[in-house]
């Protein structure tokens, strides 16, 4: 049985996007590896149930911002109260697109909106519950 234990992002600056994730999502640096040519910084949330972690990568001397291309779809979080969530995120400037509910047929079977990291990721913030825990 196999289980899923983190998701790669090449980022361009360690700093910003640490800080970005702490204070968007409350992820902590786990652990951060340094080579000669670049460095894995592992980002982690201690209170989740989950041992998922996020993979920062952080090459040495890059200058220009990655492409992220067509390939690229998103990360997903799931929160307690989502209201609360955009509304911090909103206050901390960190510009949150708006709240959506996705009612295919009419029942909502989700509501979340996205939001981009400094690098250009779109990360999609779901209300936890149904199958999204």
């Amino acid at each position: 049985m196999s289980n899923l234990i983190h998701a790669m992002i090449r980022v361009l600056d360690e700093a910003r996007s640490v800080s970005f994730y702490e204070q968007a999502f409350g992820l902590h640096v786990a652990d951060r590896l340094p080579f000669d040519t670049f460095t894995l910084v592992y980002l982690s949330n201690p209170e989740s149930e989950s041992n998922f972690e996020l993979e920062l990568t952080i090459n040495s001397g890059r200058t220009e911002p990655y492409n992220i291309g067509d390939g690229y779809g998103h990360l997903a979080l799931s929160v307690a109260d989502l209201e609360a969530a955009h509304s911090r995120l909103t206050a901390a400037g960190l510009a949150p697109r708006k709240i959506v509910e996705f009612a295919p047929a009419g029942e909502v079977i989700a509501k979340f909106f996205f939001i981009a990291d400094p690098d250009g990721y779109q990360i999609e913030v779901l209300q936890r519950g149904g199958r999204y825990r």
